[in-house]
């Protein structure tokens, strides 16, 4: 009954469009006045206690790194120097796109805000080329979701507190993973490209004009080498590295490309602050709610159920796959790491699965969820941007999940894409 209460009320709530933080919050509470397993205060110390946590601080710093780096310049410098590149080949502005949403995803950690970074700029931009603007809108939306797989990634520094598993070994295992799906997504593009007819820049770049590129980009594709050579070289943990990353993009922001003014500021805090008070009040809400199922034993019953099904690893990574595309569907991100790694890591571990393999094939099925409705924020974000209506949107994205679905396939059945370069680096 406690059980049947916790996810009902949950469930009730979040059809009347509460947000998911406090519907978390809120059923915790109805639970906990019915069930009494436990006080009242048990919620308000879960609060405290789920963020008091020194990695966690990274979270908002990463957050603010990201809304300066979005307002300072880079993401436009960043398409400047992905089309020195790839902009004079068939749907070279579609793959340009891709691309910068790659150098960005490595830059802010988040994959709204590498949509609403890049899309202000590519949407209108591949509109003038003659794109579609259906297909320029699904392109940044869909590779926007990478900004959670390629790091920093700020899913992965919650994965990796709720795993109790290293950060820097997460943000080095996403690094493949990322690019491989970044080249599926690039390809689609290129075939539909073609097929469509979209021509790259005609417009021969001198050397000459193609090396003020590459100089005038080189500050903002140093933040992640910046951010993962200090994590990985030990100098910094994620916290400082997201600390130096807040300073790094207010400097080359204000002083360098000097696109940042003083009075950005304010409005730059507000968002940040704004963002990251969300975050951390899901963090806050859905650790009170895995506690409360872990105290009614339901990871052990998922556990069980799921494993008496088959015990053939195949089977139970498909099932876990499937649910997770399902909970990505309708569930924010941390909420969902917070509540099922309780639940899903220890079934992934009997099976032999790496837990940080395990977390990054989690964080790509949870990236599928920003382009899959009814949640499908990067969706959102894409359609205030260009102005297409979501179902249109979504229908456009289609191809680009199946190259996401893809990805994630080689992901899952090959662990080395994950963690090759952890063996490498130790």
């Amino acid at each position: 009954m406690t059980t049947l209460i916790l996810f009902g009320s949950f469930a009730i709530l979040l059809f009347l469009s509460v947000p998911i933080g406090i519907a978390l919050g809120m059923a915790s509470l109805i639970t906990l006045f019915y069930s009494e397993i436990t006080s009242l205060e048990y919620l308000a110390q879960t609060l405290v206690s789920a963020t008091d946590s020194f990695t966690l601080m990274a979270v908002p710093f990463f957050i603010l790194a990201g809304e300066i780096m979005g307002k300072g310049g880079i993401s436009k410098r960043l398409f400047e120097l992905a089309n020195v590149f790839v902009g004079r080949f068939t749907g070279g502005f579609a793959m340009a796109a891709v691309l910068t949403c790659m150098f960005f995803a490595a830059i802010s950690g988040s994959g709204p805000a590498t949509v609403a970074a890049v899309g202000g700029i590519m949407i209108p931009a591949m509109v003038s080329y003659g794109y579609d603007k259906k297909f320029a809108t699904a392109v940044v939306a869909c590779s926007g979701a990478l900004g959670i797989i390629i790091p920093p990634s700020i899913p992965m520094v919650v994965y990796g507190v709720s795993a109790s598993q290293s950060i820097g070994d997460l943000f080095i295992a996403g690094v493949i993973p990322g690019i491989v799906i970044g080249i599926l997504l690039m390809a689609w593009a290129y075939i539909y490209s073609r097929k469509m007819g979209y021509t790259g820049v005609k417009e021969k770049m001198s050397v000459k004009d193609k090396w003020k590129v590459i100089n005038d980009s080189k500050w903002a594709v140093f933040v992640p080498i910046l951010i993962l050579g200090g994590i990985y070289g030990g100098i910094l943990t994620p916290t400082e590295a997201a600390v130096i990353a807040v300073v790094y993009a207010l400097i080359i922001g204000m002083f360098v490309y000097k696109e940042v003014k003083i009075k950005d500021i304010a409005p730059i805090m507000y968002e940040s602050a704004l963002t990251s008070a969300t975050i951390l009040l899901i963090i806050g809400t859905a650790s009170t709610f895995g506690k409360i199922l872990t105290l009614e034993q339901i990871p052990q019953m998922v556990a069980e159920g799921i494993l008496s099904i088959s015990d053939s690893p195949f089977i139970v990574l498909l099932l876990i796959n499937l649910l997770l595309l399902f909970v990505g569907m309708i569930m924010d991100t941390t909420a969902a790491i917070i509540l099922l790694t309780p639940i899903l890591l220890p079934i992934a571990t009997k099976i032999g699965v790496d837990p940080i393999h395990f977390g990054i094939i989690m964080i790509v099925n949870l990236a599928i969820g920003f382009i899959t409705p009814p949640v499908g924020v990067n969706l959102f974000v894409g359609s205030s941007i260009s102005g297409i209506r979501m179902e249109v949107l979504a229908k456009a994205s289609l191809p680009f999940m199946f190259s996401m679905l893809l990805g994630l396939t080689l992901i899952v059945v090959i662990p080395e894409l994950s963690l090759f370069l952890i063996d490498i680096f130790k």
